[in-house]
């Protein structure tokens, strides 16, 4: 398996001899292989976008004669991660069968339910609309991706005549038809027309690229972009700048994350009218040599081409272009009142564009806020259901924004027509497919900064609302525990789940930084738990102004300054809010050798009073957990405290464990995960209307009771 030439610039060239070799003989195995090399390089296709099969011969299970089979990516799946159980298998005999079933273009949906007539593995996927474009080419591995050197030339004006005289007639060109049916047997009429082709373009879609085997199917799908990358940067910037020159400058990259953090919770609100929405931002050399450019007026407005691209942005992004990228912040109702204004032309040109070009069946209007906002000078913002999904939107303006500049440097940018656009994003297929996922969870659409969560209570917090569907901020001091736990949770819950702010509470500038991470991450902040405390246990006679100092700082002082941060945010979003204070049934009970940790305790339970008075109006609720004794994956029982405390009660360190179980009424120990039910209980929706409250989680303390 070797290659005249494996050095390439514009793509990655991943293969692996050795990986390919213990392969052999395994032609779906390679065709997963083959597909995740691929999919590692967004330059080739974006995630969830293109599709790869391969065809074997396999045993027909009722007449064990050999049949062909053809093995191809599922409906929804995404080429980087496929496996196995993400690939439909079906008869390719059968697949061709239906086009004795095929009644035209104005039947094409009802083709699709068929596909699972023709299945041989019945464990497969749902297969995709794709299927029959790869049933119909007559080679054993193919490769559809959406490379954006390619969707370049597929969008340009003249991309016809370049795609012809640039690679010599051995590339194909089908003009642009919605995928399905048809188009499949476009695609075989465009070979039997021209033998001897290597691939084809699609107008403003993609490339198909194949062969009888995975490498050279590969090594096809590489030569093929990198011909198209080499033409297109060859021309960029030749006749005339790259889009056009610049108009406006980037602010310094510190200023443009404070400035974006200061605006993308104002935004994330106005986003979350229909729905809560999580934020996502991007300000890379890429994004911002569009943004800031002199043709941003004209191309941003004409939308995407590519379908896969408008699918995940919408049609057309939302330009701040009347906000200076250094503008004061500082009066948030008046940015608020500005962007509203903004936010309410464009949902109201949305519903122009579904009214206009709806049709009798069409599925009701979506969501009509932006999920692209560009603010030049600064940069890109994205925002929908979840944050993987947020980013992804982003990756795939960003290939958007490839197309165009590709584009512009060969010819002229073209984008769908509106009709052609709306008829992909209200299909009923889509809507069929997002019916068919799977029901949000509690927490989903939430973001939540959880204090002290490197470990103990704080982690299992964070765990249990990532479990749930949230997007959480872990924070500790502790530089080294934060990142194992954050690495822990990328690990076990992907890339999208967790982000690490090292954060000492009593520090303004740190709250302020991991505030703006948040910000920058996810939009915003809609549950806020202060957890981190620490406990000194000492008589009276013991305790320094130090000890004293120190535990109202971090409990008391801590709990303030997290709180009037976040509560900030959380106005600026105007989405209401949670905010849950990890108290301890010492804010209650009266105990020897105790007088500054349980002061802490007390000021921080009437604190949470108070402020569940003050920001009701808000929407914003206040409520508290008191636990008792939670020994496991704690600092503070690391310290001397145990210590303390099983002098106070008389008893060794290794029996504070069991003393504390025995006296309470369930007879119980707490463990983390204890709390963080808790905690959840107070914000997983069920209690929406309920504030001020204190939860007692302790195995039951008759002195705790609050009443």
């Amino acid at each position: 398996m070797e290659s005249a030439n494996t050095n390439f610039k514009y793509v990655d060239y991943l293969w692996d001899d050795e990986k390919a070799k213990s392969l052999e003989g395994d032609e779906v195995a390679l065709l997963l292989y083959r597909s995740n090399i691929l999919g590692a390089d967004l330059r080739i296709t974006n995630y969830g976008g293109g599709n790869t099969s391969c065809k074997t011969i396999e045993k027909d299970p009722l007449t064990g004669e050999d049949t062909e089979v053809m093995w191809i990516k599922g409906s929804g799946g995404d080429i980087g991660s496929l496996t196995r159980s993400g690939l439909a298998g079906l008869f390719n005999e059968r697949l061709h069968a239906l086009k004795n079933r095929y009644r035209g273009l104005e039947h094409e949906d009802e083709m699709v339910g068929l596909f699972y007539h023709c299945l041989y593995d019945l464990d497969s996927r749902a297969p995709s609309i794709d299927t029959p474009l790869h049933a119909f080419l007559p080679y054993k591995h193919i490769d559809h991706l959406h490379p954006d050197a390619l969707i370049a030339i597929a969008a340009a004006k003249d991309g016809k005549r370049i795609n012809e005289e640039l690679f010599e007639g051995q590339i194909g060109w089908v003009d642009w038809q919605r995928p399905g049916f048809d188009l499949g047997l476009q695609l075989e009429k465009c070979i039997q027309d021209n033998p001897g082709i290597r691939g084809i373009t699609l107008g403003s879609h993609g490339l198909f690229t194949w062969a009888d085997n995975a490498y050279d199917c590969y090594m096809n799908s590489l030569e093929i972009i990198e011909k198209a990358s080499h033409y297109i940067e060859e021309h960029a910037g030749k006749d005339r700048p790259v889009f056009g020159g610049m108009k406006v400058d980037s602010l310094p990259e510190v200023n443009r994350k404070k400035q974006a953090a200061e605006l993308a919770p104002t935004l994330r609100g106005l986003c979350s009218s229909h729905q809560p929405m999580i934020g996502h931002f991007t300000d890379n050399d890429r994004v911002l040599e569009f943004i800031n450019s002199e043709d941003l007026s004209k191309l941003a407005p004409m939308g995407t081409s590519c379908p896969d691209h408008f699918l995940r942005t919408k049609i057309r992004p939302l330009v701040l272009d009347f906000l200076p990228a250094g503008a004061d912040l500082s009066d948030a109702k008046a940015i608020r009142e500005q962007m509203h204004g903004a936010f309410q032309e464009y949902r109201k040109e949305y519903a122009e564009y579904y009214e206009n070009h709806k049709h009798d069946d069409s599925p009701d209007i979506r969501d009509p806020n932006p999920v692209v906002i560009l603010w030049p000078g600064v940069g890109m913002f994205t925002f929908a259901k979840n944050k993987q999904t947020a980013r992804v939107a982003s990756e795939f303006y960003v290939n958007a924004i490839n197309v165009m500049r590709g584009s512009e440097a060969i010819s002229k940018y073209t984008s769908l027509p509106l009709q052609e656009a709306f008829n992909i994003e209200y299909w009923l297929l889509e809507e069929a497919k997002l019916k068919r996922q799977p029901p949000e969870k509690p927490l989903s659409r939430k973001v939540a900064l959880i204090t002290g969560s490197g470990g103990g209570i704080g982690k299992a917090i964070a765990e249990k609302f990532v479990q749930q569907g949230a997007c959480v901020i872990l924070s500790d001091m502790d530089q080294d525990r934060l990142e194992e736990a954050r690495k822990e949770f990328t690990e076990k819950y992907g890339k999208d789940s967790a982000i690490g702010a090292q954060l000492n509470v009593t520090k303004p500038e740190d709250i302020q930084q991991s505030i703006q991470a948040a910000a920058l991450a996810f939009g915003g902040v809609d549950i806020l738990v202060n957890n981190a405390g620490l406990s000194i246990s000492k008589t009276l006679e013991d305790t320094s102004e130090g000890d004293w100092d120190l535990q109202h700082d971090v409990m008391v002082k801590g709990q303030f300054l997290m709180t009037q941060a976040a509560v900030n945010i959380m106005r600026k979003q105007g989405l209401g809010g949670d905010v849950v204070n990890i108290v301890s049934k010492n804010a209650l009970v009266s105990g020897p050798n105790n007088a500054a940790y349980g002061t802490a305790k007390a000021a921080q339970l009437h604190l949470s009073r108070l402020l569940a008075a003050e920001l009701g109006k808000d929407k914003i609720r206040v409520n508290v957990v008191n636990p008792d004794a939670v020994i496991q994956g704690s600092n503070i029982w690391a310290g001397g405290w145990a210590k303390g405390r099983a002098e106070a009660y008389g008893v060794s360190v290794e029996e504070l464990p069991n003393h504390y179980a025995k006296r309470t009424l369930l007879n119980e120990t707490i463990v983390p995960d204890d709390i963080a039910n808790g905690v959840f209980a107070l914000v997983g929706g069920l209690m929406n209307k309920s504030t001020g409250n204190v939860l007692n989680v302790d195995g039951g303390l008759a002195t705790a009771f609050v009443r």
